[in-house]
């Protein structure tokens, strides 16, 4: 067994923060990389090492594969943790940490290869009888034959970046007098994002949910399911609440869904945590999507209904140890919610948002977790994912963990910029959530700038409020000239620049 000392955490804000906690708890010393946006960050003061490799974009830091080895060696770092994003599901990241003699905690470089590629996942999972979405198998590049495909597969379609992820790379294609345009875009978008402009074609399925499997392997043959979240609350494309269980699934079908999923990881030999994602119809029939090798960012929804440490697993399975339980000992206890907590306007179709936190408490309470990387007074940066916080709870059932998010919503003190805290809310509240009928088309379907309009204050209120303005102006100074008010500029008078 590879005793692990030191991990080097590859990675920034909350998530370099929960890795540092359970490695703190195994007696393990912790590296955080820092960039110059992030030089006063929570994580980097919580590690017992802090070395700063950039400026404040991405490429000049986070992402600088060399300067983060060089700060391993240098530290004599035992063990890099990738976090999610940046370097995570990066082969060559991988490789280059194996090569340095660092242990790199995630899945082998050729798993993640193999997995990133959503056309050789496919091929490779091929000979395992999992259900796949109807669709070609392999890249297509000339757009008349990829229409006469699309035509054969019946619109309408989806064209899909191969290397894609995040919505980029994907169009959907209702009849074939669209396809043409749409298929060039889809390139030109893939090229942009991943360098890579392979697309392959499926089958459209308008309204399904996002159920995802997370599973364990250890590096001795030994492979687990630690059942599903249900993903299907997004926007563009990508998750912003998630739960565990799923309301839909019963038992007989998380079980094939899970065996599924260990097929997945089996296929690539896959060691690690990761995570194998599903699209589920409105008749119950599932489709293996593809399958991210690292780990996500709703993994605590998993932790609290198993009552496993992901993080800590990960580590022991990089320090060579096995799994300390079978499939047969887990089972679900209770549910859980994350509420991803963006630095979002959800009434300006949740375009990011820049600013100071002048106010930032959180909500306390019996089954309340809080994953998150600021306190008051910091700035939410430009360079990175506005996401700002993971506000998770649970609950012995559904109702009550839902019940709980309401109630820590109301508690979550937030200004400064605007949030997803209103949007959450109002999910919670409505009754296609809380029945459980709801799918991917959520957003599209229910939410609206004149959803989250407040609800007009009552009589009293409104007279109060006239009173003080009253009052207020008849306290501002008047010129002595013109007799009009003064307006000198203050803080209020002010809109921030959105950033999109």
């Amino acid at each position: 067994m590879n005793k692990i000392r030191k991990i080097l955490v590859a990675n920034r804000g909350e998530i370099a923060l929960r890795v540092m906690r359970s490695a703190k708890e195994m007696g393990i010393k912790t590296v955080a990389i820092y960039s110059e946006a992030d030089r006063n960050a929570l994580h980097v003061r919580y590690a017992d090492e802090a070395v700063c490799v950039g400026g404040p974009k991405s490429a000049d830091s986070y992402l600088k594969i060399d300067t983060i080895l060089e700060v391993c060696k240098k530290l004599a770092v035992d063990a890099v943790h990738p976090g999610y994003g940046f370097l995570s599901e990066n082969a060559a990241f991988a490789q280059a940490a194996a090569a340095a003699g660092i242990i790199f905690i995630g899945p082998e470089p050729e798993s993640i290869s193999l997995m990133g590629s959503k056309l050789a996942a496919k091929a490779a999972v091929a000979n395992y009888n999992i259900p796949m979405v109807p669709g070609t198998d392999q890249a297509i590049t000339d757009i008349a034959e990829a229409k006469n495909i699309a035509e054969r597969v019946g619109f309408p379609i989806l064209i899909k970046a191969s290397a894609g992820g995040g919505g980029k790379g994907m169009r959907v294609v209702e009849e074939a007098g669209a396809f043409e345009e749409q298929m060039q875009l889809a390139v030109n978008e893939a090229v942009s994002a991943f360098g890579d402009g392979a697309v392959f074609i499926e089958k459209y399925i308008g309204s399904p949910r996002h159920i995802e499997i997370q599973v364990l392997g250890d590096t001795h043959g030994n492979i687990v399911h630690l059942f599903e979240r249900e993903c299907s609350i997004q926007r563009r494309h990508q998750k912003v609440i998630e739960e565990a269980p799923s309301a839909v699934l019963t038992p007989a079908l998380r079980a094939q869904m899970g065996q599924c999923a260990v097929a997945v990881a089996r296929a690539c030999n896959y060691v690690g945590a990761g995570t194998v994602e599903f699209l589920l119809d409105e008749n119950l029939q599932f489709y293996f999507l593809e399958m991210n090798t690292r780990l996500q960012v709703e993994h605590p929804v998993t932790e609290l209904i198993t009552g496993l440490d992901l993080v800590k697993e990960q580590i022991k399975i990089a320090q060579g140890e096995p799994l300390s339980f079978k499939q047969e000992d887990l089972e679900i206890s209770g549910h859980a919610l994350e509420l991803r907590v963006y630095a979002e306007d959800p009434l300006n179709n949740f375009l990011p948002d820049i600013g100071r936190l002048t106010t930032y408490k959180r909500p306390q309470g019996l089954g309340v977790r809080v994953d998150d990387g600021f306190e008051e007074g910091m700035e939410v940066p430009i360079y990175y994912d506005p996401m700002i916080a993971k506000l998770i709870t649970y609950g012995q059932t559904r109702a009550e963990a839902i019940d709980r998010m309401i109630r820590a919503i109301a508690e979550y003190q937030i200004t400064g910029v605007q949030t997803t805290l209103t949007f959450g809310k109002f999910v919670m509240e409505h009754e296609a959530f809380r029945s459980g009928n709801f799918d991917t088309k959520f957003i599209q379907n229910y939410f609206g700038p004149e959803s989250l309009i407040p609800t007009p204050a009552p009589e009293a209120e409104q007279v109060a409020a006239v009173l003080a303005a009253f009052i207020y102006e008849q306290a501002r100074p008047q010129t002595a000239a013109s007799g009009t008010i003064s307006n000198h500029p203050t803080e209020s008078n002010w809109k921030k620049n959105r950033s999109s």
